[in-house]
């Protein structure tokens, strides 16, 4: 079930908050856990019961830590999490990755084996990553353990950031395990944030995906250079408007149930150095393996071959954790390389030249990086590549010139797009606010975004009743 989905916003989400503010508060966090269930076994069925392997397995090894059984505790998290992670994400990837050396080294019968298709439970990287940092934060002394599996499957399964994100750490939210207050106000900025989430992936997102992938799944000679720089463009808004778009409204529907989760993106495409975009893309991943695999390597301590070494090995598994496929290693890898590289030296440069330089400069770099990250062959990434850069395949029929995707729809919803991520709304809100000091303007200004926030919201439930196409493209997580 998604968010976007008409039977999330019509039939799932009013029945759970009538219920939800209902009933007495004691047993909210009973019901949010057994409403979570339902939410994640509405389209996995039986895969429900690898989530709840994962939250036992950690629970105890959470309650073995705090017994002073701290190196078999640990082991039975990292084990036990990481082995399911494997298996339902990894092995069908190790596999076909080990028969296809064994058939370049022509060993006999190499072609003979075959392992059937593993079904992935959506969310297994995120309940499992916050599962890992639960047991890692009682081991280092910076939580205790919840003795309660019901308010710790709460927090594992609770659907608000089950499928997407962000990864919410139990330190964050464990005393709101146990008392939290929702006032009109914070249901208020729930449902707004909601809103502007939803807005953003089904105005937004879904209009930038279908020119993308009209351009990505034609042939590299059926457009020109010019295209190929216009699919990438529209996939890079795509995949920021998507994925900001589900933490935006995992943010709001958590506010809408008492809790904060932390914000995951913050602009990333106004960043001046790729360190910086990694400061603002997805900062929930990136700070978990920030604390719990960079530092505990020994972080920025360590000689410099050192550092080095653990900041390629961070990124290998970062581009792991995205995917499995060899286009997301390579993602993560050409991430990791240009960190380097900053690291050396050029980060000292980009900070004396003319900003616009620098943030050009982390621009190519990252829309570079997501022809990897959408084209899984990575000889059809090549290509692409080529045919930004004018060295692809002649074109024979221009089928797909950029006229024809230009349109009233495409040319506001592109310029909306740019301009929405940068930080231009905040200052002028700043702006306003600073110029509107008295109450019957701020009244009705704020009368007006109110009706401007339900119109949003209305215009965002035509466009999901009048179209079908409703691309999720992190379900690989």
């Amino acid at each position: 079930m998604l968010f976007s989905s008409a039977i999330f916003l019509f039939l799932y989400l009013p029945i759970f908050l009538v219920i939800y503010y209902v009933i007495p508060r004691d047993w909210r966090n009973a019901f949010l856990f057994f409403a979570s269930l339902v939410f994640y076994a509405w389209g996995e069925t039986l895969v429900v019961l690898v989530l709840l392997l994962s939250a036992f397995i950690n629970f105890v090894a959470g309650r073995l830590i705090e017994q002073g059984q701290r190196k078999t505790g640990l082991l039975l998290s990292l084990i036990g999490s990481l082995s399911l992670l494997v298996y339902y994400k990894y092995a069908n990837f190790l596999f076909n990755s080990l028969q296809g050396i064994a058939k370049l080294l022509m060993i006999p019968g190499a072609d003979e084996i075959n392992l059937a298709e593993i079904a992935l439970p959506i969310g297994i990287s995120f309940y499992t990553f916050q599962g890992i940092s639960y047991t890692l934060d009682i081991y280092w002394g910076h939580i205790r353990a919840n003795r309660n599996f019901l308010d710790y499957g709460t927090y594992v399964a609770m659907f608000p950031h089950q499928i997407a994100g962000p990864i919410v750490r139990y330190a964050d939210i464990a005393p709101e395990l146990t008392k939290r207050t929702v006032t009109i106000e914070k249901f208020g900025i729930g449902a707004e944030r909601f809103i502007i989430g939803l807005a953003k992936k089904i105005l937004m997102a879904n209009t930038f995906a279908g020119v993308a992938d009209v351009i990505f799944s034609a042939p590299t000679t059926s457009y020109s250079t010019a295209t190929a720089w216009l699919g990438i463009i529209f996939y890079a808004l795509q995949i920021y408007y998507d994925f900001s778009g589900y933490s935006d409204m995992a943010i709001g529907l958590g506010k809408m149930l008492g809790f904060d989760f932390k914000e995951n993106f913050n602009y990333p495409y106004i960043a001046h150095s790729v360190q910086d975009f990694w400061r603002r893309w997805h900062i929930s991943l990136s700070s978990w393996f920030r604390d719990y695999l960079y530092i505990p390597l020994g972080g920025n301590r360590k000689s410099r071959v050192r550092v080095y070494g653990n900041l390629l090995l961070v990124f290998f598994i970062t581009g792991l954790w995205h995917g499995a496929s060899w286009n997301f290693i390579v993602w993560g890898l050409y991430h990791g390389l240009f960190l380097l590289i900053e690291r050396a030296g050029l980060s000292k440069l980009l900070v004396r030249v003319w900003a616009p330089v620098a943030h050009v400069y982390t621009l190519l770099v990252v829309l570079i990086g997501w022809v990897f990250f959408r084209i899984e062959n990575l000889p059809d990434a090549i290509n692409y590549l080529q045919k930004m850069i004018g060295l692809g395949p002649v074109v024979t029929v221009e089928a797909f010139a950029p006229s024809y995707f230009i349109n009233v729809e495409t040319v506001v919803v592109l310029i909306l797009g740019i301009l929405l991520a940068t930080p231009i709304h905040n200052r002028f809100h700043q702006w306003w606010m600073r110029r509107a000091p008295y109450f019957p303007v701020r009244l009705v200004s704020d009368s007006l975004y109110t009706f401007g926030l339900l119109a949003l919201f209305v215009t965002t439930i035509m466009y999901l009743a009048a179209d079908t196409y409703n691309p999720f493209i992190y379900f690989r997580f």
